[in-house]
């Protein structure tokens, strides 16, 4: 009979990455007004001004007083803009005292002198005033700030849409109106998600200092600039002024500057002669700064995990920063934007990425603009009369449809007005977009016609082959979906070295577990990668192996990129030190205070605590385990991840009475959360009591039917009670819904074998042994039941 004793336990969370999801972290570029000159050289507050200032900071206005052209341009920027004193000349958004509802939401917004204030729910609920103290942004929006007394800045949920009337703009609007966001929700504006000093700060102002107080939870937060300024990319200028004063000696390097971001080799973008492609190349020797200029962009207009506080410009991304990669919800399988992800993991997706294309290759870096308009911006490196013409573009010349972006660079809109590109700068393939039920450029315009019509004039067009065939948004799609062969797309991504390495690391991260040959072998070859993201990935999976197979990963403890030493920390952490070898033991004292710290750097968020509680259970330490969980649940009391993770705990402690009363305190604070009933049915069936788990797998199951998971438990908990029939029909409804979940087809099989029914049997267990040819289970259980039909049925 098949038992809930095998059924694994919740797993711990994954290292925390804040939510971008929330309006407050989708401010990465928004802004155009004048606005005064001392409100954008705004000074720090002290006493923390002191500190940036030992660090070298000096001041956009120092800056302007040498390179006029440049802080002339810089000043009309987004950048300069980002943030501001509420003043009234920073102000867009209509005070006059009118109210602005939505049906779910209200409020009202006026002016008191040079004060301006909005009336609406607060932390409690209560309707009250709040004080604005800073705008954020100005196109095609701006948000506002509200300063409390334990240092948080807060975003508010109205936002002032700044497009011109004509386009639907000059009118206040509720970021989320879909949602009631009650107070106490972390979404609500006054909860974590919406907390600029953690989510937005880094990458809006200059010479930050979060200054968060973990003892006492509240923040004194500082800036050496209000705004993003010259040395938010070129690093503390003191150097450089230095530099400057003592008449520009030859010997200090780059000028004295920490960022150097000028090229210097001599080469360019050029047409070679005769070449069919049309396509320019660098000419000269390498190009000297573009890693810098990627790396000094990245940061913020990434979707990444930040592993140091308060990094300084002019440190390599991967040292500072772990980016998302592509996952479900956030990016489609073909590498097209879905969720606010920025710019750079599509970028870095790209041929031009891989090409030596900079960001400033097409942004004036100043002014942030476009080097040119239009398609002239792309005919700067792509031939006109090979691109910018009908029999390329298949539009007429002059409209939408014959604009390069229009077909390479898909746009998904953001906060309600915020429309923003793909940078992936991809070929269209509506034909791809079909099999993995994904937008095309194509279709979005032309919502009139299929994808299959849209790919049939693609092949007409430009004929069967395709650049970037075979697709690697096929494989990550099987990869996600768990398809038959899956492992060997997967693998056979990974070892495609000219593929991006984001592509290449997500693929690795996808591969099945436990591996097969063929992703042991792509596995083994990642770890050996020469790109540190993909080896970082690589080292994450080694974490589905027991801990005496991932000893191998102690040769990465010593790698030259952070975000690597600290996954191969993570990857180490249930391996015993006496197992690693005696060399290795003080390079993994060292990357595990890396990987502490870099989780500390959330330490506000009850997530960082979930992890390093993980972490030191996994090392055995677990009254420090027990002190991180209970200052998880101090930061939020009712977290699902923490309270569900601290019951495991309790429970691996022989604690089950304790775990229970943690899991009801779980499902008390989110009864629609299918995580919460789960967890708590496999609580009550380790303590023996199948019976009562039941009801809460069956509410799982209920609230989450696109989760195959829950239903096939609850299958198995009605099967272990002898409820056959009740857990044959949960299994047939879960496979009706899900009819490639492995573990259902199994489960179905084992129970149509029981009762004589070998022929439907047979046909369960092929189709789980179809899905994954190396699936010894499913082989053994297929071959059992053709033998028993040849013996007959009683036979086993």
């Amino acid at each position: 009979m098949l038992h809930l004793d095998h059924i694994q336990r919740p797993l711990p969370m994954k290292p925390a990455l804040p939510s971008r999801a929330a309006p407050l972290a989708l401010l990465a570029v928004l802004f155009a007004l004048p606005f005064l000159l001392a409100a954008l050289f705004a000074g720090p507050s002290a006493p923390r001004a002191a500190e940036r200032e030992r660090q070298g900071f000096v001041g956009s206005a120092t800056c302007a007083s040498c390179h006029s052209t440049q802080a002339s341009a810089w000043r009309e920027s987004d950048h300069a803009r980002a943030m501001a004193p509420a003043i009234p000349a920073n102000i867009l958004g209509d005070f006059s005292g009118v109210t602005a509802t939505d049906g779910r939401h209200t409020a009202t917004f006026r002016r008191e002198g040079d004060r301006y204030v909005i009336r609406t729910d607060g932390p409690g609920g209560e309707v009250a005033d709040f004080t604005i103290t800073e705008s954020f942004g100005v196109d095609p929006l701006q948000q506002y700030l509200v300063l409390f007394p334990d240092g948080r800045r807060q975003a508010l949920p109205w936002a002032w849409d700044s497009r011109p009337r004509e386009q639907g703009g000059q009118r206040w609007y509720h970021l989320m109106a879909d949602d009631p966001l009650p107070a106490g929700d972390p979404l609500h504006w006054t909860g974590r998600e919406q907390n600029w000093n953690f989510m937005c700060a880094s990458c809006h102002s200059t010479g930050l200092v979060r200054g968060y107080d973990a003892a006492r939870h509240r923040y004194d937060t500082s800036w050496t600039e209000i705004s993003v300024g010259c040395e938010s990319c070129h690093g503390p200028g003191a150097g450089h002024v230095a530099w400057a004063q003592r008449g520009a000696p030859a010997e200090i390097a780059h000028r004295g500057l920490s960022v150097w971001l000028r090229d210097g080799s001599g080469g360019a973008w050029r047409f070679a002669e005769n070449d069919p492609r049309g396509i320019a190349r660098w000419e000269g020797p390498p190009r000297q700064s573009t890693a810098a200029q990627v790396e000094t962009c990245a940061p913020c207009h990434s979707r990444a995990r930040p592993l140091v506080a308060d990094p300084l410009p002019g440190t390599r991304f991967l040292d500072t920063h772990a980016p998302m990669l592509l996952e479900r919800g956030e990016y489609h399988a073909n590498g097209q934007i879905q969720g606010e992800v920025f710019e750079w993991g599509s970028f870095a997706q790209s041929r031009m990425s891989r090409a030596g294309v900079v960001c400033g290759d097409c942004h004036e870096p100043h002014r942030g603009t476009l080097r040119a308009e239009g398609n002239a911006v792309c005919t700067q490196c792509h031939l006109p009369a090979r691109f910018d013409v009908a029999s390329h573009h298949r539009h007429a010349p002059g409209s939408e449809g014959a604009q390069c972006a229009s077909c390479h660079m898909p746009a998904v809109t953001y906060m309600g007005v915020d429309r923003r590109r793909d940078h992936a700068f991809s070929l269209p393939r509506p034909d791809v977009a079909a099999q993995i039920n994904a937008p095309d450029t194509c279709t979005s315009c032309h919502t009139d016609r299929p994808q299959a019509w849209a790919a049939q004039r693609i092949l007409d067009w430009f004929g069967p082959r395709r650049r970037d065939d075979p697709h690697p948004g096929l494989a990550i799609a099987a990869g996600r979906e768990g398809r038959p062969g899956a492992d060997a797309l997967l693998a056979a991504l990974v070892n495609q070295r000219a593929e991006a390495p984001i592509l290449r690391a997500t693929a690795v991260s996808l591969l099945p577990m436990p591996p097969s040959q063929a992703t042991a072998q792509a596995i083994g070859a990642a770890l050996l990668d020469p790109e540190p993201l993909v080896r970082a990935a690589a080292l994450r999976t080694l974490e589905g192996l027991h801990p005496r197979n991932r000893i191998h990963a102690a040769r990465f403890l010593a790698d030259e990129t952070r975000l690597v030493r600290i996954e191969a920390a993570r990857t180490l952490a249930p391996v015993p030190l006496a197992s690693l070898p005696e060399a290795a033991r003080p390079a993994f004292a060292r990357a595990w205070e890396e990987l502490l710290a870099s989780e500390r750097v959330a330490a506000e968020r009850p997530e960082a605590h979930v992890n390093i509680a993980a972490l030191l259970t996994a090392r055995g330490d677990m009254a420090g385990a027990e002190a991180a969980y209970r200052d998880a649940l101090a930061r939020d009391a009712g977290h699902l991840g923490a309270l569900v993770n601290f019951a495991d705990f309790e429970a691996q402690r022989g604690r089950p009475a304790a775990a229970e009363d943690v899991l009801r305190r779980a499902v008390a604070a989110h009864p629609r959360e299918a995580e919460a009933h789960y967890a708590l049915a496999l609580a009550l069936a380790r303590q023996g009591r199948a019976g009562d788990a039941v009801g809460p797998l069956a509410q799982a199951a209920a609230l989450r039917p696109e989760e195959p998971r829950y239903a096939y438990v609850q299958a198995i908990a009605l099967n272990q009670l002898r409820r056959s029939e009740d857990a044959m029909a949960v299994l047939q409804a879960n496979l009706a819904l899900h009819p490639r979940h492995r573990d259902s087809l199994i489960a179905l099989s084992t129970m149509e074998r029981d009762r004589a029914n070998l022929a439907e049997a047979e046909r369960l267990a092929a189709a789980a042994a179809a899905l994954n040819p190396a699936d010894r289970e499913a082989a053994a259980l297929l071959a059992q039941l053709r033998g028993m039909r040849q013996r007959g049925p009683n036979s086993r």
